[in-house]
């Protein structure tokens, strides 16, 4: 009589499904078992992922995209005198502010996720930009209004943007630049709808009615958006700290900080004068905000196409050409744009590229630093960038004050173009680095020679070069062909 030998249950099924790069990953987008307690996370490079983006993309267009319509609030509020006693260079910072508080608010961002989660986050953002548009409804004085357009509004902004930021990077590997780049077209579309719908409402309701629209349509889809996004913290195990001075020790960091701050000095003039500018020429206010939507509808176009070919042709590669083509169209085109064609040809050319370090940054701050370190090296970034944030407009408007009558935009002008081809260098400086680590990196590889005979490598080391000879490697480093 044959005995009959029990079988085991067997574990539950695991079925997996396969993420474009050909990774086995479950439909939650986790890694693989055998992976499961692996030293570094293999991103799904998909999936859910792109659920994220969607989300990102409304989270961007409501917040960056309703602030790029300050432009026509700065033109309604000098051609009407709304706040008596106000001057523009009061004005002036409100813009700028919104955006410094909202990369100040950035290691507060980083605790809020570490204790209660990217969701409870996104969510504490929905309520201050909404809270800071409805005030701004009922400002009647100058100081309300910078309390709530620009301290409050700025905070909801930085919990939104911070907060999501490196959720895509966490879902993305071999397409990571180009969704980062489809969620930060976001804000172009925003500008594009809110620079347009903005000039509209306030000559059809006022205001005070305007701001309120604006508070409940933010409000809404950023909240549903807060609710969708997912991030995969605890495959990642990113640091959620809020300071790493140790970061910057490292040289690389600084030129990373240095490319930021120059782009913002440039970025943020272009981002709130094109109306104010175009009624300098000439043009309607109407016409001023034909100006801001195209630079927008640029800033749509260019971020998705920049992701695209960041990941083709190197992200630090692509970051740096992109920065130094916008320094060389405020010089040569927007000094000459002085007709409506023209100042929409500049518009929308500028807009492609203006935008290139907030739609890049996180991909090559990946680059640089990795997935872990990402949190701690941009919070610490953003506190860098909160000063020439803040004084970026002010500072275009003293210009502006102290230029003859002939040409009163021509030293901003040359201002923010020179700002753009500082920031090219910085990149360029991170090219030759980045090269640099990758040649170091394969040298560590190579012990042996052919034989196998362990007579070390046959190359020079970078280790063993002079300072004269490592000065020249780093100058070939920046010019040379390989895809970083």
């Amino acid at each position: 009589m044959s005995s009959q030998v029990p079988i085991p249950r067997s574990a539950p099924l695991h079925l997996p499904t396969f993420s474009s790069n050909g990774r086995a990953i479950d439909l939650e987008g986790n890694a693989p078992p055998e992976r499961a307690a692996g030293i570094e996370d293999i991103p799904p490079n998909g999936g859910y992922g792109w659920w994220c983006v969607a989300a990102c993309f409304v989270l961007n267009a409501c917040a960056w995209g309703i602030n790029s319509a300050f432009g026509v609030f700065l033109a309604f509020y000098l051609a009407n005198d709304t706040f008596p006693g106000a001057t523009h260079f009061g004005f002036a910072f409100i813009g700028g502010l919104s955006i410094s508080q909202a990369l100040l608010i950035s290691p507060l961002v980083n605790i809020t996720t570490r204790l209660w989660g990217t969701r409870i986050t996104l969510l504490i953002g929905v309520f201050f930009l909404s809270l800071g548009l409805l005030g701004a409804s009922f400002a009647t004085t100058f100081y309300q209004l910078l309390l709530a357009q620009g301290i409050a509004f700025g905070y909801g902004m930085g919990f939104l943007y911070v907060g999501s930021l490196s959720v895509i990077p966490q879902w993305f590997g071999r397409s990571r630049s180009l969704a980062m780049g489809i969620a930060a077209s976001g804000a172009g579309f925003g500008g594009l709808a809110y620079n347009l719908s903005t000039q509209a409402l306030i000559e059809a309701v006022g205001l005070a009615w305007t701001f309120r629209i604006l508070a409940a349509s933010a409000f809404a889809a950023n909240t549903l958006s807060a609710l969708v996004i997912r991030d995969r913290n605890k495959h990642v195990k990113p640091r959620q700290t809020a300071f790493d001075l140790r970061l910057f020790t490292r040289p690389e960091i600084l030129l990373i900080v240095g490319w930021g701050c120059m782009s913002e000095l440039g970025y943020i003039v272009l981002y709130y004068s094109l109306p104010n500018y175009a009624a300098s020429v000439g043009l309607s206010p109407s016409q001023g905000s034909v100006a801001g939507a195209l630079f927008s509808l640029g800033l749509a176009i260019g971020r998705p196409v920049i992701g695209f070919c960041s990941d083709r042709v190197g992200r630090i590669t692509m970051a740096m050409l992109m920065t130094a083509f916008c320094g060389l169209l405020c010089l040569f085109v927007w000094t000459f744009a002085i007709s409506y064609a023209v100042v929409l040809l500049f518009a929308i050319m500028a807009g492609t590229v203006a935008g290139t370090f907030w739609s890049t940054i996180a991909p090559v701050g990946v680059e640089v630093v990795g997935l872990k370190e990402l949190p701690p090296a941009l919070s610490m970034t953003w506190i860098l960038l909160v000063l020439p944030c803040t004084f970026a407009q002010p500072i275009a408007v003293k210009l502006i004050s102290g230029t003859g009558n002939a040409t009163p935009w021509l030293r901003p002008q040359l201002f923010v173009g020179f700002m753009f081809l500082g920031a090219a260098l910085c990149t360029l400086g991170l090219r030759s680095w980045k090269v640099v680590s990758n040649i170091r990196k394969r040298e560590q590889e190579i012990t042996l020679d052919d034989t196998g005979a362990d007579g070390g490598p046959r190359m020079e080391l970078w280790a063993n070069r002079s300072l004269v000879r490592r000065l020249i490697g780093h100058l070939q480093a920046a010019l040379s062909m390989e895809r970083v």
